[in-house]
């Protein structure tokens, strides 16, 4: 494929602007008047054509303008989009926004896809850290009666589970103090998928009188340390995709198709890079033919953790959509980051 003059760059990027803008097919008086290009109309009607032909713009009636085909959005995401930082108005929402969350990092990444939602007005979706990087970094148990206890496990990538814990016994300080010892000898430090049911039978044993006491206590921390595990995907904003007159009477299908956990994983789970945007036909599943998804990733403490997404039709603003998640995953990764380390 020759690669596109100066003047063919300049039309398709001004195709892609005016129609993201307006959701109209541009003409070429239109985009001349809108650009302020210093050429006749034919020659750009004739620049137009050739690129229709070469498959960048596409002519949805005879006797309409252009509009961006999947091509040529594509072309213009990777060679004519600026790049540039997020605007003032917007960095100060999400600082706002997110202000409230700063400690917590399971209400950060839940803020942070909320926050998405309401700037992109499409669907946004969060994952929390999973896999190798879980490592526990803190398991509490609360005394709340005699006989029961709240027990809070912590993951160094901010993941929070908890859950009630009953025994026979009373909760006294030999029971806390055997317990704690257990947790600092085998769990700190140690990935959370790493604990098996043999392994917690073998430490339960190893404590003989206090058997009965420990086993239902090491059982609660294998089942949280397990369930960090889980991918913690969730998905908002849904409803913002039923305002979107692009998808017009496929908005539904595609939110049932949203709303299935695991394919929605597949499509997040297979994005590579730190920051990825798969348009139309370049998704996995039929259902998202009509959209892109945009993935980028945070990093907590270096490692890539979890990720922020957003999920709209093809005709997105793909210029704020993608600054606003860059300042967004860098402020979110830094935010868990900080929280982990108080």
């Amino acid at each position: 494929m020759p690669e596109l003059s100066e003047r063919k760059k300049q039309i398709l990027a001004n195709v892609v602007e005016m129609y993201i803008k307006s959701g109209e097919p541009v003409g070429s008086k239109g985009l001349i008047s809108s650009s302020g290009m210093n050429c006749s109309s034919a020659t750009v009607r004739n620049e137009m054509n050739e690129l229709d032909q070469m498959g960048y713009l596409v002519q949805p009636h005879t006797s309409a303008g252009r509009i961006p085909s999947e091509k040529g959005y594509r072309y213009y995401v990777d060679n004519l989009m600026p790049r540039r930082d997020v605007d003032e108005f917007t960095k100060r929402m999400i600082d706002a926004g997110i202000a409230p969350a700063a400690g917590d990092p399971e209400k950060l990444v839940n803020r942070a896809r909320e926050l998405l939602a309401d700037i992109t007005k499409c669907a946004a979706v969060s994952t929390a850290p999973v896999g190798e990087l879980n490592i526990i970094r803190k398991i509490e148990l609360v005394p709340v009666g005699m006989h029961t206890a709240m027990m809070v496990l912590l993951t160094s990538n901010g993941i929070l589970k908890s859950r009630l814990c009953r025994i026979e016994s009373d909760f006294n300080v030999t029971i806390l103090e055997q317990f704690y010892n257990i947790v600092e000898s085998f769990f700190i430090g140690k990935p959370s998928g790493e604990i098996s049911p043999a392994e917690i039978q073998t430490i339960a044993a190893s404590v003989e009188s206090n058997y009965f006491v420990m086993l239902p206590l090491l059982a609660a921390v294998s089942d949280l340390s397990g369930s960090t595990n889980d991918s913690k995907l969730i998905l908002g904003g849904g409803a913002n995709l039923l305002s979107r007159k692009d998808y017009g009477d496929k908005a539904i299908p595609l939110l049932e198709f949203l709303n299935k956990k695991e394919p929605l994983s597949e499509v997040i789970r297979s994005s590579k890079d730190d920051l990825s945007i798969r348009i139309g036909s370049e998704n996995l599943f039929k259902q998202l033919e009509d959209s892109s998804v945009v993935v980028s990733k945070y990093s907590v403490k270096g490692d890539n953790s979890g990720s922020i997404s957003v999920i709209g039709p093809t005709r997105m603003d793909y210029e704020s959509v993608i600054s606003s998640m860059r300042y967004l995953s860098d402020l979110l990764g830094r935010l868990i980051t900080s929280a982990l380390e108080e």
